[in-house]
Protein backbone atom coordinates (compact mmCIF):
# COMPACT_ATOMS: atom_id res chain seq x y z
CA UNK A 1 0.00 0.00 0.00
CA UNK A 2 1.32 3.23 -1.37
CA UNK A 3 2.12 6.03 1.49
CA UNK A 4 1.30 9.77 0.85
CA UNK A 5 4.83 10.50 0.68
CA UNK A 6 4.70 8.18 -2.24
CA UNK A 7 2.15 9.22 -3.61
CA UNK A 8 3.72 12.88 -3.48
CA UNK A 9 6.98 11.72 -5.36
CA UNK A 10 4.40 9.79 -7.99
CA UNK A 11 2.85 13.05 -8.59
CA UNK A 12 6.16 14.77 -9.10
CA UNK A 13 7.35 12.13 -11.46
CA UNK A 14 3.78 12.46 -13.47
CA UNK A 15 4.55 16.11 -14.18
CA UNK A 16 8.13 15.42 -15.30
CA UNK A 17 7.27 12.43 -17.31
CA UNK A 18 5.15 14.80 -19.28
CA UNK A 19 6.51 15.43 -22.89
CA UNK A 20 5.04 17.53 -25.85
CA UNK A 21 6.46 19.30 -28.86
CA UNK A 22 7.21 23.14 -28.32
CA UNK A 23 7.13 22.84 -24.63
CA UNK A 24 9.85 22.98 -21.94
CA UNK A 25 9.32 20.81 -18.70
CA UNK A 26 10.68 22.82 -16.09
CA UNK A 27 11.02 19.43 -14.18
CA UNK A 28 13.23 17.40 -16.81
CA UNK A 29 14.71 20.28 -19.48
CA UNK A 30 17.39 22.74 -18.98
CA UNK A 31 17.33 26.24 -20.51
CA UNK A 32 20.81 26.48 -21.91
CA UNK A 33 20.29 30.85 -21.90
CA UNK A 34 19.38 30.67 -17.87
CA UNK A 35 19.62 27.15 -16.05
CA UNK A 36 22.20 26.08 -13.63
CA UNK A 37 22.82 22.48 -14.63
CA UNK A 38 20.82 20.50 -11.62
CA UNK A 39 18.14 23.07 -12.55
CA UNK A 40 15.51 20.93 -13.29
CA UNK A 41 16.62 18.52 -9.64
CA UNK A 42 15.66 21.68 -8.33
CA UNK A 43 12.48 22.58 -9.16
CA UNK A 44 11.39 18.79 -8.53
CA UNK A 45 12.16 19.52 -5.31
CA UNK A 46 10.58 22.57 -4.96
CA UNK A 47 7.15 20.92 -6.77
CA UNK A 48 7.91 18.07 -4.06
CA UNK A 49 8.20 20.61 -0.91
CA UNK A 50 5.12 22.84 -1.57
CA UNK A 51 2.91 19.76 -2.41
CA UNK A 52 4.42 18.12 0.73
CA UNK A 53 3.51 20.93 3.06
CA UNK A 54 -0.05 21.50 1.36
CA UNK A 55 -0.99 17.97 2.17
CA UNK A 56 -0.12 17.73 5.82
CA UNK A 57 -0.82 20.96 6.01
CA UNK A 58 -4.20 20.87 4.40
CA UNK A 59 -5.82 23.88 1.95
CA UNK A 60 -9.11 25.00 1.78
CA UNK A 61 -8.42 25.99 -1.86
CA UNK A 62 -6.51 25.73 -5.39
CA UNK A 63 -6.00 28.65 -7.32
CA UNK A 64 -5.54 27.42 -11.06
CA UNK A 65 -4.05 28.84 -14.07
CA UNK A 66 -4.17 28.31 -17.71
CA UNK A 67 0.11 27.47 -18.90
CA UNK A 68 3.33 28.10 -17.00
CA UNK A 69 4.73 31.29 -18.33
CA UNK A 70 8.44 31.74 -19.15
CA UNK A 71 9.04 34.66 -16.65
CA UNK A 72 7.72 32.21 -14.04
CA UNK A 73 7.02 29.08 -13.36
CA UNK A 74 9.55 27.97 -16.35
CA UNK A 75 12.06 29.45 -13.95
CA UNK A 76 10.98 28.20 -10.52
CA UNK A 77 8.82 24.88 -11.03
CA UNK A 78 5.91 26.53 -9.35
CA UNK A 79 2.90 27.75 -10.25
CA UNK A 80 2.42 31.92 -10.39
CA UNK A 81 5.46 32.31 -8.63
CA UNK A 82 8.48 33.79 -10.08
CA UNK A 83 11.88 34.58 -8.70
CA UNK A 84 11.06 37.57 -6.77
CA UNK A 85 8.47 35.51 -4.63
CA UNK A 86 10.04 32.28 -3.67
CA UNK A 87 10.54 33.47 -0.55
CA UNK A 88 6.82 34.17 0.09
CA UNK A 89 5.75 30.58 -1.33
CA UNK A 90 7.98 29.03 1.51
CA UNK A 91 6.52 31.15 4.02
CA UNK A 92 3.03 30.24 3.13
CA UNK A 93 3.28 26.77 3.19
CA UNK A 94 5.86 26.91 5.83
CA UNK A 95 8.50 24.41 3.77
CA UNK A 96 12.46 24.92 3.76
CA UNK A 97 13.64 27.77 2.12
CA UNK A 98 12.75 27.08 -1.93
CA UNK A 99 15.99 27.01 -4.20
CA UNK A 100 16.48 29.45 -7.40
CA UNK A 101 17.30 27.35 -10.36
CA UNK A 102 18.67 29.77 -12.74
CA UNK A 103 21.71 31.98 -12.93
CA UNK A 104 21.74 35.66 -12.61
CA UNK A 105 19.69 38.29 -11.22
CA UNK A 106 16.17 37.28 -10.00
CA UNK A 107 13.51 37.63 -12.55
CA UNK A 108 10.13 38.90 -11.74
CA UNK A 109 6.87 38.30 -13.71
CA UNK A 110 3.91 41.06 -13.65
CA UNK A 111 1.29 38.56 -12.87
CA UNK A 112 2.95 36.82 -9.76
CA UNK A 113 3.53 39.82 -8.15
CA UNK A 114 -0.02 40.90 -8.53
CA UNK A 115 -1.17 37.08 -7.12
CA UNK A 116 1.35 37.20 -4.41
CA UNK A 117 0.25 40.63 -2.87
CA UNK A 118 -3.19 39.16 -2.90
CA UNK A 119 -1.82 35.73 -1.23
CA UNK A 120 0.11 37.66 1.56
CA UNK A 121 -3.22 39.57 2.05
CA UNK A 122 -5.10 35.96 2.56
CA UNK A 123 -2.66 34.31 4.89
CA UNK A 124 -4.26 31.12 4.76
CA UNK A 125 -2.46 28.09 3.15
CA UNK A 126 -3.06 27.75 -0.49
CA UNK A 127 -1.87 25.63 -3.41
CA UNK A 128 -1.10 26.80 -6.66
CA UNK A 129 -1.32 25.03 -10.03
CA UNK A 130 -1.83 25.34 -13.55
CA UNK A 131 -4.27 23.42 -16.19
CA UNK A 132 -0.86 22.35 -18.36
CA UNK A 133 1.84 22.39 -16.02
CA UNK A 134 4.49 22.84 -18.50
CA UNK A 135 5.88 26.16 -20.21
CA UNK A 136 3.93 25.67 -23.82
CA UNK A 137 5.47 28.39 -26.29
CA UNK A 138 5.59 29.15 -30.18
CA UNK A 139 7.88 27.01 -32.21
CA UNK A 140 11.43 28.32 -32.05
CA UNK A 141 10.69 30.88 -29.64
CA UNK A 142 11.35 29.17 -26.34
CA UNK A 143 10.99 32.44 -24.21
CA UNK A 144 7.18 33.13 -25.35
CA UNK A 145 3.94 31.96 -24.13
CA UNK A 146 0.89 29.86 -25.86
CA UNK A 147 -2.43 28.79 -25.01
CA UNK A 148 -1.89 24.96 -24.97
CA UNK A 149 -3.40 22.70 -26.66
CA UNK A 150 -6.50 20.45 -26.43
CA UNK A 151 -4.66 17.60 -27.05
CA UNK A 152 -2.24 18.62 -24.46
CA UNK A 153 -4.84 18.99 -21.70
CA UNK A 154 -6.37 16.18 -22.05
CA UNK A 155 -2.98 14.19 -21.96
CA UNK A 156 -2.35 16.00 -18.49
CA UNK A 157 -5.22 15.25 -17.15
CA UNK A 158 -4.31 12.25 -14.62
CA UNK A 159 -2.06 14.73 -13.43
CA UNK A 160 -4.86 16.88 -12.27
CA UNK A 161 -7.30 14.23 -10.97
CA UNK A 162 -4.37 12.90 -8.83
CA UNK A 163 -4.02 16.43 -7.47
CA UNK A 164 -7.27 16.96 -6.14
CA UNK A 165 -7.47 13.70 -4.68
CA UNK A 166 -4.31 14.05 -3.14
CA UNK A 167 -5.36 17.63 -1.62
CA UNK A 168 -9.02 17.27 -1.58
CA UNK A 169 -9.44 21.09 -1.68
CA UNK A 170 -13.00 22.85 -0.34
CA UNK A 171 -13.30 25.17 -3.76
CA UNK A 172 -10.80 25.67 -6.85
CA UNK A 173 -10.49 29.00 -7.85
CA UNK A 174 -9.71 29.84 -11.95
CA UNK A 175 -7.30 32.65 -12.60
CA UNK A 176 -9.76 33.41 -15.50
CA UNK A 177 -12.44 32.47 -18.17
CA UNK A 178 -9.72 30.30 -19.89
CA UNK A 179 -8.99 27.93 -17.02
CA UNK A 180 -12.24 27.73 -15.89
CA UNK A 181 -13.24 26.50 -19.34
CA UNK A 182 -10.24 24.03 -19.32
CA UNK A 183 -11.54 23.03 -15.59
CA UNK A 184 -14.89 22.05 -16.80
CA UNK A 185 -13.67 20.02 -19.50
CA UNK A 186 -11.54 18.22 -17.69
CA UNK A 187 -14.67 17.67 -15.33
CA UNK A 188 -13.58 19.83 -12.23
CA UNK A 189 -15.97 22.41 -10.99
CA UNK A 190 -14.14 26.16 -10.13
CA UNK A 191 -15.36 30.03 -9.22
CA UNK A 192 -13.70 32.18 -11.83
CA UNK A 193 -11.88 35.29 -11.00
CA UNK A 194 -10.48 38.09 -13.86
CA UNK A 195 -6.88 37.25 -14.59
CA UNK A 196 -4.36 39.99 -13.66
CA UNK A 197 -2.57 40.47 -16.92
CA UNK A 198 -3.94 42.87 -20.17
CA UNK A 199 -5.01 45.60 -17.21
CA UNK A 200 -6.97 43.49 -14.76
CA UNK A 201 -5.13 43.60 -11.83
CA UNK A 202 -8.09 45.76 -9.84
CA UNK A 203 -10.89 43.59 -10.73
CA UNK A 204 -8.94 40.80 -10.14
CA UNK A 205 -7.79 42.17 -6.29
CA UNK A 206 -11.89 42.98 -5.82
CA UNK A 207 -12.64 39.62 -7.09
CA UNK A 208 -10.24 37.74 -4.58
CA UNK A 209 -10.65 40.43 -1.52
CA UNK A 210 -14.60 39.47 -1.70
CA UNK A 211 -14.28 35.76 -2.27
CA UNK A 212 -11.98 35.71 1.27
CA UNK A 213 -13.65 38.74 3.33
CA UNK A 214 -10.42 40.85 2.71
CA UNK A 215 -11.23 44.86 3.93
CA UNK A 216 -12.70 46.46 1.08
CA UNK A 217 -8.94 48.93 1.05
CA UNK A 218 -7.61 45.71 0.10
CA UNK A 219 -8.84 45.74 -3.41
CA UNK A 220 -7.92 49.56 -3.87
CA UNK A 221 -4.44 49.06 -3.33
CA UNK A 222 -2.03 49.92 -5.46
CA UNK A 223 0.34 47.28 -7.26
CA UNK A 224 3.95 47.62 -7.68
CA UNK A 225 5.82 45.54 -9.83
Amino acid sequence: MSTTNDRIRGFVQMVADLKFENTFNPYTDTCPQFDRLDAPAIRRNNLHAVLQAAVERGVSSIWVARDLGYRGGRRTGLALTDEANLGHHSKLLQTAALRKSTEGPVVAERTAAVIWQMLLQINQPIFLWNVFPLHPHMANEPMSNRCHTRTERLAGRSVIDELMKLLQPQFVLAIGRDAQASLLELGIASEAVRHPSYGGQTEFATEVARRYSLPTSTSQQSFSF
